[in-house]
């Protein structure tokens, strides 16, 4: 039986591949995000992804979560420097999320390189562009197990 997993875009993901494409490259959204379901279905999971510019709708979709689904990758984007809101929300969490960030914040303007919700993630995983997101699925399917393997929740 596969396990089910969110994938949580914060704001302005919508934009990758015209957004500062220095920093983030040229890749879509929607083309991580095919990648991702790929890749999901390989590791026994089935992976559906939304993108919101809006805080209390991540916190919304962490909170329906819990009783969903078996894990959930984020990347809160800017509100990982600013949402306390959602960091409270993530020490609330009984299943893992793993932050991921296309950049490597510590290489970032200083404002960026504190995450207040890394702290309240289950793990963080930063700086190797859209791969994080695929390192992220990894690590989230050896927590909660695969089709195929055996995994502990949070």
């Amino acid at each position: 039986m596969a396990r089910d997993v969110w994938v949580l875009h914060g704001p302005n993901l919508g934009l990758l591949g015209r957004r500062e494409p220095r920093l983030y490259g040229r890749e879509t959204l929607e083309s991580i995000d095919r990648r991702l379901t790929k890749l999901g279905e390989a590791l026994g999971l089935r992976v559906a992804s939304f993108q919101t510019n809006h805080e209390g709708a991540l916190i919304d979709r962490l909170t329906v979560a819990m009783d969903e689904v078996d894990g959930c990758l984020l990347n809160p984007a800017a509100f990982s420097h600013t949402s306390l809101a959602l960091a409270d929300t993530l020490r609330s969490m009984t299943i893992p999320v793993v932050e991921v960030h296309m950049t490597n914040l510590y290489a970032r303007e200083r404002e960026r390189q504190e995450s207040v919700t890394g702290s309240a993630a289950t793990g963080v995983i930063m700086g190797f562009g859209p791969a994080s997101y695929e390192l992220g699925l990894h690590a989230l399917a050896a927590m909660i197990g695969g089709a195929r393997g055996q995994g502990k929740r949070r």
